[in-house]
């Protein structure tokens, strides 16, 4: 019987099972627990999950032996029965299939060995292929119809799995492959590069399996059969393909795992899966016998597989492109028209994050929509920017906007200092000069740069946002940098500003964050004046708000900081109010936001002295 699963394939599209370990957890089970072992210690809960998905239509079952490697059993103490509890498996199947009087075959299954092989972690590729080869073993000779190598995001450990099946058996292979987010694998493989390496290994399916839900496994899978067939010609259709989605992305409900997919919707990728050339379907986590059998009805109609050979790409329309990224949120807000408000935090002079998190959480609560991370505002030593957003990021919650210089930084650096923003998952960027070091905490560091803020815009949309570096080459797959340029609308020399304004503009510069302004009729005669020169600006306009905290502040920036222009009624409303001037300058804020809205799309907050709560007031204020 070991061949009747590829004969079965070039008639009928197999149902497999669905998930095992979620159905353990759900049964009680901890996920701490050794699952293999439960072979040997509680068959009986086995044998009963394999018999709902045979009952919910399930034509293939997987072996409950995911982890059952030396690797994994060793952290459980369990290495030396390895085979016992392999066996135990594959036994304990044939028991379930003999009882329920189907034809239902037995794949023994096969898990990546948890470890991480050279070139990039410290196990050889010959001790990966001799554990595989253990487990694969003992699976065969107990009698499994074939083998399931799966959920493996390692293209080097899959090959060395599929050599040593073909070492130690002949029965088919089925290969699966899982991918991240952006339909990558974890080492950065795309779908067509993962179907041409295992194809070229041996494997008789190319699987895909886990990763996202079922829409992002169709897309995959279109990618994967269309790679291959158009590398085949006209030659016969070979391998088969094998599909198991997760039930959706997961995410934690009071402490519980939960995934989002319900069988129906589940039911109704089936017959796309089959459509796209899918052989074999089936679920992985989150799935139950209740999506089994939803699949087992929508097939009902038509099981016959689709064998006609793709010649050429998919039409654009449903071809999704290999890295599917959405925009950033700050993209779509603003895409939306919506009134978005963005705060600039400094990073800390020291290495405490503390009160970092606090002011962002606090600026989070309020509603702010993104945090503007500066980098070495004044020239002076602070923590990375980039290292500030990433942690923003990951323990507040609110996505960032990282201050990019392009001041001391040389064309290696910059690119460096990019990858390493978007590997961190930071997307929107602010491209500034940045502040000269004769200012800051050490003059004679030094002042050099290779670009101007309007070469760097360019760099970053027309080169890495394509996928190409400063000199062309290839950096493996596109960026998604949303990027931001400074604006002054209070310039002094005016045809200047709007000359670079056009630069920024023509580079590829997504949107724009201003100096502060006080008079909103400023804002309006610039624009206006660019508009007769070039058209209406297209990109949205953040407007630089920088709260007032007290006459004497009004003074000295009216009078010395240049391209700052404060109302007299606004210095005489301050005065007046003694004691109160910070919440009259609360007041003046939302006062000139609320005349902004006419013609800006957001606005951009600059606290002062740290005092985060006023403009945590300002926020809700303005939101309410």
């Amino acid at each position: 019987m070991s061949y009747r699963f590829l004969e079965l394939l070039s008639s009928q599209v197999l149902i497999a099972d669905g998930a095992m370990g979620t159905m353990l957890h759900g049964r009680g089970i901890d996920f701490r627990r050794c699952f293999d072992e439960l072979n040997l210690s509680n068959p009986a809960l086995v044998a009963e999950i394999h018999r709902e998905y045979i009952e919910a239509g399930a034509q293939l079952i997987l072996t409950n032996t995911f982890g059952a490697n030396r690797f994994k059993l060793e952290q459980h103490g369990l290495a030396a029965r390895l085979a016992e509890i392999n066996r135990a498996g594959v036994e304990l199947a044939h028991r379930v299939v003999a009882a329920s009087f189907r034809e239902v075959l037995i794949a023994g299954d096969v898990g990546p060995l948890g470890v991480r092989l050279a070139p990039y972690g410290r196990v050889r590729a010959e001790i990966a292929r001799q554990a595989f080869a253990e487990q694969i073993r003992a699976l065969a000779e107990a009698g499994a119809d074939l083998i399931v190598i799966e959920t493996i995001s390692d293209l080097y450990e899959i090959r060395e799995a599929i050599h040593a099946a073909r070492e130690v058996c002949d029965l088919p292979i089925v290969a699966s492959v899982t991918f991240t987010r952006d339909d990558r694998t974890l080492l950065g493989d795309d779908p067509a590069s993962a179907a041409h390496a295992l194809a070229q290994a041996g494997a008789d399916v190319i699987g895909v399996n886990c990763s996202g839900g079922p829409a992002q496994l169709l897309r995959i899978l279109k990618i994967m059969r269309t790679a291959l067939a158009t590398s085949q010609g006209s030659q016969p259709r070979r391998p088969y393909f094998w599909v198991k989605p997760n039930a959706g992305w997961p995410h934690q409900v009071g402490g519980r795992i939960m995934y989002p997919a319900d069988p129906d919707y589940f039911g109704e990728y089936a017959d796309l899966f089959r459509q796209a050339g899918a052989n074999v379907i089936g679920g992985c986590c989150g799935t139950t016998p209740a999506h089994i059998a939803a699949i087992k009805r929508s097939l009902a109609a038509d099981p016959r597989p689709v064998f006609t050979p793709i010649l050429s790409p998919l039409p654009a329309e449903e071809e999704a492109p290999a890295v599917a990224e959405p925009p950033s949120q700050l993209a779509q807000k603003l895409a939306s028209g919506q009134f978005v408000v963005s705060v600039e935090m400094d990073p800390p002079r020291g290495l405490s994050t503390h009160k970092l998190i606090a002011a962002a959480s606090l600026l989070q609560e309020s509603g702010a929509d993104v945090i503007n991370v500066a980098d070495t505002p004044m020239a002076r030593m602070r923590m990375s920017a980039w290292a500030v957003c990433d942690v923003i990021q990951r323990q507040v919650g609110i996505e960032t906007t990282l201050h990019f210089p392009t001041r001391g930084r040389n064309l290696l650096r910059i690119q460096g200092d990019l990858l390493a923003a978007h590997a961190l998952g930071i997307r929107n960027v602010f491209v500034v000069m940045g502040d000269p070091t004769a200012i800051g905490d050490y003059p004679e560091a030094m002042d050099n740069y290779d670009l101007v803020p309007s070469g760097l815009i360019k760099l970053i949309k027309q080169k890495f946002n394509v996928g190409v570096d400063h000199s062309g080459v290839s950096i493996g797959q596109p960026t998604h940098f949303f990027v931001g340029a400074a604006l002054n609308l209070c310039p002094p020399e005016l045809e200047n500003e709007i000359k670079n304004l056009h630069r920024k503009v023509r580079a590829g510069a997504d949107f724009f964050l201003t100096q502060p302004i006080y008079r909103p009729e400023d804002g309006e005669r610039f624009l206006e004046a660019y508009a007769a020169m070039h058209g209406p600006l297209q990109q949205p306009v953040l407007v630089g708000i920088l709260p007032l905290v007290s006459v004497r502040h009004a003074n000295f920036l009216n009078h010395e900081v240049p391209g700052v222009f404060i109302p007299e009624e606004t210095i005489r409303r301050l005065e007046a109010a003694g004691d109160q001037a910070a919440q009259v300058g609360i007041e003046l804020a939302v006062e000139l936001i609320e005349r902004l809205k006419l013609w800006a799309q957001g606005i951009y907050l600059m606290p002062q002295f740290h005092r985060y709560d006023l403009v945590a007031e300002i926020i809700e204020r303005v939101k309410a």
